[in-house]
């Protein structure tokens, strides 16, 4: 006997409509749901892919600021693996070589060096092994000139994110830049040392000028009391003269004859004036020197004045000549008599230092000669002080008129003298200059307006 499974009544009468609605029903049901699933599926791509986007971007990015900071560098840079091949140069490194980064990369490190008292590379390993850095290792990198280049070369271990070693790093800076940077170091440590003697030296100065206003000031009272005696002595020895002259004429007595012999009275009539002419003229001088120390330790300026500038420029070159152990030749071609109307303090000290350059350069030198000149050009005055010792090396023709430069030992020559004195030139509307003979030595020529004021 058959049995109905369906679970309806055998009496109840199947419906196919109602049974093919439901089946519509389950599978739009389904439908949605795996519509469902695909927009979800698509929405976490979508959302990946956005992501994927935004990391790339921050990759290339990334990748993009690493590569300027790689061409920017100056130092060369090398990465290579554990097995010593290349992976990643720098344009440093190609500029040095002259070799690309395709010629470079997967060659072996070995084949970028010169060998010469030790392999670098074994040191690189040795280092790398022992997990220590090699700082300053100077090597020589090969290009293809064929003329190396001397580097001074940092080696370091690179690790991956794990710890493990995969390669090494080196960076090195041309050892001639490290030789310009120890130079430049150098040099300023010279100049800070010669900045310190050069306020040494200054405060010497400021001393010894203070010193020479005290000296010059003692000593104009002694040359005040050496004028008023010797003028007066003059006076009295004119009336001496005079009386005696007159009792000659008068009054001829032999005992008085026999007596003027012995004291030999004709003599002092003789020796009385260019005597006493004679202590006038030194004491003169005296005063004069006082004088020009005076002007040189006086920060005041000085008026203008008329003066005879022959003879300031022989007084000069006596004053300094004869302080020398070993004088030169000293030959003038100038006038006797020459008046300009300037300040006679200034051209004074810049005649003085002249001819003390000249001497000084002129020591221990056989047949020293100093030539002094003077000659009206237009409107301005040249002098002109011309040795014949070695001249002026070319490169020192910039330096020469620099403050504190000298080619004296140390000790014996501050270098002052030329640059005060073309300040001193340049300030009362005038010049200096220098040059070279053809036969040898050198010539200073001073120029200063024959009058200052106009």
């Amino acid at each position: 006997m058959l049995h109905d499974t369906s679970g309806r009544s055998p009496d109840t009468k199947r419906n196919p409509l109602s049974e093919l609605a439901d089946v519509q029903v389950n599978t739009e049901d389904a439908w949605i749901d795996v519509i469902q699933k695909m927009d979800e599926v698509y929405g976490d791509l979508v959302q990946s892919q956005t992501q994927l986007e935004s990391k790339n971007a921050m990759l290339e990015e990334t990748q993009a600021f690493i590569d300027s900071v790689l061409s920017a560098m100056t130092d060369v840079l090398i990465v290579c693996d554990v097995d010593g091949r290349i992976q990643r140069i720098n344009n440093a490194m190609e500029t040095v070589t002259g070799l690309s980064h395709t010629q470079l990369l997967g060659r072996p490190l070995a084949d970028l060096f010169e060998k010469t008292t030790f392999d670098p590379i074994e040191k690189f390993r040795d280092k790398v092994r022992s997990k220590q850095h090699l700082a300053d290792c100077e090597v020589m990198l090969k290009t293809v000139s064929g003329t190396g280049a001397p580097l001074a070369m940092n080696c370091t271990p690179r690790h991956d994110h794990k710890g493990r070693l995969v390669g090494i790093v080196l960076v090195g800076r041309p050892v001639g830049e490290l030789r310009r940077a120890y130079r430049e170091l150098d040099e300023a440590h010279q100049r800070l040392t010669q900045t310190q003697q050069q306020l040494i030296v200054s405060e010497k100065m400021a001393a010894l000028g203070r010193l020479v206003a005290g000296v010059a000031h003692e000593l104009n009272n002694p040359i005040s009391f050496v004028f008023a005696n010797m003028h007066a002595l003059k006076r009295y020895g004119a009336a001496i003269k005079n009386y005696l002259s007159a009792c000659d004429t008068h009054m001829r007595v032999p005992e008085l004859d026999e007596l003027r012999r012995k004291l030999r009275i004709d003599h002092v009539l003789r020796d009385i004036t260019p005597l006493v002419e004679g202590t006038l003229e030194g004491a003169e001088r005296v005063s004069d020197i006082v004088q020009d120390l005076r002007r040189f330790s006086s920060n005041q300026e000085e008026p203008v004045e008329l003066f005879d500038v022959a003879r300031l420029v022989r007084t000069a070159t006596d004053w300094v000549v004869k302080a020398e152990r070993i004088k030169p030749a000293i030959e003038f071609e100038i006038p006797e008599v020459l008046e300009i109307r300037g300040r006679r303090g200034a051209v004074h000290q810049i005649v003085v230092n002249l001819v003390q350059n000249a001497v000084d350069v002129l020591a221990d030198r056989p047949a020293s000669r100093i030539v002094i000149s003077m000659a009206v050009n237009g409107d301005m005055l040249e002098i002109s002080v011309k040795d014949n010792g070695t001249g002026i090396r070319p490169e020192y023709f910039d330096k020469i008129f620099e403050p504190f430069f000298t080619t004296k030992p140390i000790g014996q020559g501050t270098g002052l003298g030329l640059y005060v004195s073309y300040g001193i030139a340049l300030k009362h509307g005038g010049n200096l200059t220098a040059a070279n003979n053809e036969q040898g030595g050198a010539t200073f020529t001073l120029t200063v307006p024959v009058d200052e004021r106009t």
